[in-house]
């Protein structure tokens, strides 16, 4: 599966990114030779991406506490 990342009951969070993870090569890139107009593209890129993170972050914390509520003793 080529390094994929299983989620498997919401443990995803406790596992070690691997070293070759793509936001530490996202934010280890050469920004220098970017013009400003490529810039403008990256940051409305990474903002869309931004909104989509959080829009799912919400969504499963959302999920964990019903799934909290429902197992609550």
């Amino acid at each position: 599966m080529g390094g994929a990342r299983v989620n498997v009951g919401g443990m995803d969070d406790e596992l070690p990114r691997p070293k070759n993870d793509v936001l530490a090569a996202l934010t280890g890139q050469d920004l220098d030779r970017l013009s400003v107009g490529e810039l403008d593209e990256r940051i409305a890129t990474l903002d869309a991406e931004l909104a989509r993170t959080r829009a799912k972050r919400e969504g499963a914390s959302a999920f964990r506490s019903a799934a909290d509520a429902l197992f609550k003793r």
